[in-house]
């Protein structure tokens, strides 16, 4: 089979020259080859602190001069687990849009991993990895990456998923009557029309990331104390020492940290994605990066970039015009992958069976009445999620709205917000109990602040996204035919972001549930503070390794999450299809 593969490779690239562009070196490349060369030594750090030896106790040294590497540790782990978001995000999004029969089974599936919290799984997780590489740090490592990269992926498949699904019926005419395939029409229809809402899910994303980070780096399992060096391992210990100094070093590390992530990154990114607005009259304002326009002016990036989309069009184009011989060709091989294949489906399903299995197994210890409580601290949980959903939405579309239609607006805030929603919450926990603590507020009510913190960025990023993307011809119509402010936003504003807006309230929904096991259980200066609900419970149970309780938590918790999404935000997801897709 090997062999069948290698002729087809060599007949599709062999024939092929790589196009030859003298390069112009400026300055620019000079400070670029710098910068690679610097980020290759970083990662042989990263390398050596992965394949070091594994230990049972890491002492993490809270000397501030250390904070660069530990930041630089945490920055590594969250770009890992975007890169495996974002392939997770352009597979599971695609598949779950283009095969009806597989949306039935995903979309639900994805609303269940969207409410699981980390600590539901962090334990199986954390423990199977860990004995897969007993002697180094690589298992930890990719537990806490893992950990991450289930902070960060919902929202952006839930953004993907829906933009494919309100994809405008006369771009889908259009590539009808040019009768594109399957990869023409999502390379120059479906990804660009996803782009802006995919983008500031992105930034979204790493800030959800970033949430957890002090679970994902420090976290307590039965009497095994797990840690790895990083910015949120830091902070924890700092929290747990009670060492405030140390407290304000970990934020300054990571205002750093976001403030270099927005101006390299996020910035450059928003900026390139301004070309996939849907004008007809021009786009009103072009956000700007002084990081881009450089990258624009090096010759080095230039003749890459040119030297990548040559294999990519020139593959592409041969593929899809020597279809029917290349089907041929592979024929061969076509046979065993499909053997390949239903053997996968079958080791899924047989391993899904045995897992159910264990589970009845683990949970004949419940008794009713702890159903009962698990079921009554279920509805709290719910209604602390809603509270806090609902809140965020109060000033979130109204400042979305403000910003996304703004030029003046957007170039001041766009920033800040993106640094502020960053910024992982759970470092901001401990001031605001004190401060819920003197004004004699319990965590019952003041969990609802702290699920806020996290949520409310959720609904702000899709309602920016949404604005954004409101064509400028459909804006200068409405002022041509002298709409009033209220019309505007009544008849034009509100409907344009509403596919927006809904996805909002999903993800932002998803992340309030998993912030519910920090947001209803703190600890400190070792006096524990608790909320009766699925969080709390969820958080002593993993810590007191009651695996049977925390089964029955997580269960109950997904149970309610899945009933709720079918019920209300499948109904509106229907009417954003059908009434508020812009055509």
């Amino acid at each position: 089979m090997s062999n069948h593969v290698t002729k087809i490779f060599h007949k599709i690239w062999g024939g092929f020259a790589i196009p030859h562009k003298p390069i112009r070196f400026r300055w620019i490349d000079f400070l670029l080859v710098l910068g690679i060369a610097g980020l290759f030594y970083g990662l042989v750090s990263v390398e050596r602190e992965w394949t070091g030896a594994w230990q049972q106790t890491v002492e993490i040294d809270l000397n501030p001069w250390l904070l660069p590497k530990y930041t630089f540790f945490s920055m590594v782990r969250g770009i890992i687990a975007y890169c495996l978001s974002l392939m997770f995000t352009l597979v599971y999004g695609y598949w779950a849009a283009k095969d009806k029969i597989a949306e039935k089974v995903l979309v639900p599936l994805l609303d269940i991993l969207q409410s699981i919290p980390v600590l539901g799984f962090m334990p199986g997780l954390v423990l199977t990895l860990v004995g897969l590489f007993p002697h180094s740090n690589i298992g930890l490592e990719l537990a806490a990456i893992i950990m991450i990269f289930t902070g960060q992926v919902w929202n952006m498949t839930f953004s993907f998923y829906h933009s494919l699904c309100t994809v405008p019926a006369d771009m889908r005419q259009v590539a009808s009557i040019f009768q594109f395939n399957w990869w023409q029409t999502l390379n120059w229809i479906e990804v660009p029309h996803a782009a802006i809402g995919l983008i500031w899910n992105s930034m979204m994303s790493m800030a959800g990331g970033w949430f957890f980070l002090m679970i994902s780096e420090a976290f307590v399992l039965g009497h095994n104390d797990f840690r790895l060096p990083g910015v949120g391992s830091y902070m924890s210990v700092a929290v747990n020492h009670g060492n405030f100094p140390a407290m304000v070093y970990a934020i300054i590390a990571m205002i750093v940290m976001v403030v270099l992530l927005d101006l390299f990154l996020w910035r450059p990114v928003v900026a390139w994605s301004q070309k996939f607005k849907q004008e007809e009259t021009g786009a009103q304002f072009i956000t700007s990066s002084f990081f881009l326009n450089w990258l624009r002016k090096a010759g080095l990036l230039q003749y890459i970039g040119g030297l990548f989309d040559y294999f990519i069009n020139t593959g592409t184009r041969y593929f899809f015009s020597k279809k029917k011989a290349y089907v041929e060709e592979s024929r061969r091989i076509h046979f065993p992958f499909r053997i390949f294949v239903w053997m996968m489906y079958a080791a899924f399903i047989g391993l899904f069976g045995f897992g159910c299995w264990r589970l009845s197994h683990l949970l004949q210890v419940l008794s009713l009445s702890s159903w009962g409580h698990i079921s009554w601290y279920g509805c709290l949980t719910l209604l602390r999620v809603l509270s806090a959903v609902a809140i965020g939405t109060l000033w979130a579309l109204p400042a979305g709205l403000m910003i996304g239609l703004s030029p003046k607006l957007s170039r001041i805030f766009q920033p800040v917000i993106q640094i502020v929603a960053s910024f992982p919450a759970p470092m901001l926990f401990t001031p605001i109990i004190i401060f819920l603590q003197i004004i004699s507020v319990g965590l019952g009510f003041g969990s609802i602040v702290l699920m806020l913190l996290g949520t409310q960025w959720y609904i702000l990023f899709n309602v920016i996204a949404g604005a954004t993307s409101i064509p400028a011809d459909l804006r200068e119509s409405s002022r041509l035919f002298g709409m009033s402010r209220w019309q505007r936003l009544k008849n034009l504003y509100v409907p344009a972001v509403f596919p927006f807006l809904v996805t909002g309230w999903v993800t932002a929904t998803g992340g309030a549930w998993n912030a519910s096991i920090v947001a209803e259980y703190a600890i400190f200066r070792g006096q524990t503070l608790t909320a009766r609900g699925l969080g709390a419970m969820i958080s002593q149970s993993a810590e007191k390794a009651d695996f049977a309780l925390l089964t029955g938590a997580v269960l109950t918790m997904s149970a309610i999450v899945v009933i709720f999404n079918r019920v209300v935000w499948r109904s509106l997801y229907n009417i954003a299809e059908k009434r508020y897709a812009i055509e």
